[in-house]
Order: structure tokens, then sequence, then C-alpha cells
């Protein structure tokens, strides 16, 4: 029987064609996530603040695995361009959050793409949900390096922003 449990914290790698300057440039528009997330179908910057990122800046992203559906709100907690984004999900009635980061480095005429995940708050109950009724959350990072690989293609074609999947 499967523990019940999700992944608290990993952290994947994958090195892709396009140089690091594409690559920030679609990773730090929130606005393109459902382009190459598997999770993640849209995000829009919120508030009256910065729509261009920064420390601070807060978006709302919406996602989706199998018919499973939650939108969470975020903050900006890292932006240096073009190496480094990292942002903290939370404002959920649920009491979770997790921190994501991504770091960018120039592999060669490409780029390593380091994502990483850390669980900060999960209450007990809501696990047990997530474990239930997402199981794709048991062990995510499959999923997460097939997001990497997709980032690195979206940057390296130039693609269009899509309006929407």
């Amino acid at each position: 029987m499967r523990p019940l449990t999700v992944g608290r914290e990993g952290s994947v790698a994958v090195t892709v064609a396009a140089g690091p300057a594409a690559v920030w440039a679609v990773l730090s528009d929130v606005t393109r996530i459902g382009e190459w997330s598997h999770e993640c179908r849209d995000a829009t910057w919120l508030g009256d603040g910065p729509r261009n990122g920064g420390p601070g800046a807060r978006f709302r992203g919406r996602n989706r695995t199998g018919l499973v559906r939650w939108g969470r709100a975020c903050e900006v907690t890292a932006w240096e361009p073009p190496h480094r984004l990292a942002y903290r999900t939370g404002g959920s009635r649920v009491g979770d959050s997790t921190e994501w980061t991504f770091a960018l480095e120039a592999a060669g005429s490409g780029t390593r793409i380091t994502q990483s995940f850390r669980v900060l708050s999960l209450p007990r109950w809501a696990e047990i949900a997530i474990v239930l009724l997402v199981p794709a959350h048991h062990d995510r990072l499959e999923a997460l390096a097939g997001d990497l690989a997709r980032l690195g293609e979206v940057a390296q074609a130039g693609r269009p922003r899509l309006t929407s999947r």
C-alpha cells in the first residue's frame, strides 16, 4: 500500500538548446506558463503592483490535473534576470504553501534549468486529500522535467504567446 504522503521537496534539472535570455523571457512572463506546464493552465498578474515581476509582485495560477482544478495566489520572492526566479504559493483556505525556484545557467550555447520545490505548509487532512485525488503528486519529478524541456522548446522556437489551451 502506498503511503498517504506527497513529496515535500524535490529538484530536477534539464539542459535545453535555448540560451538563458530566451528561457528567461518565457519563464518570467507568468502569463505564458500554460504553454509549457503540464499542470498550470494559466496565470495572471494581480493588483496594481509590477506586471513584469520583481520581488513582491503577485500573480494567480490556475491548475488542472485530471478532473481536479485549483488556483493559488503566488508572490515573487526572488527576481534575478536572467538567472533566478522564485515564488511562494499561498492565500488559500486550505492553508498550504509551496516555494518554487527556477535557476538558469549557461551551458554552452544552451541553458541548464533547475527547478526545485519545497512544501512550506500543508495540513495533514489536505495532504491525504491530495494523495487520494491527485496521484500525480506522489512523485512529481518526471512531470517537472518534462515541463522544463517544453519551456526550452518554447524559448528556442521563439513562439508568440498562445491565448489558451
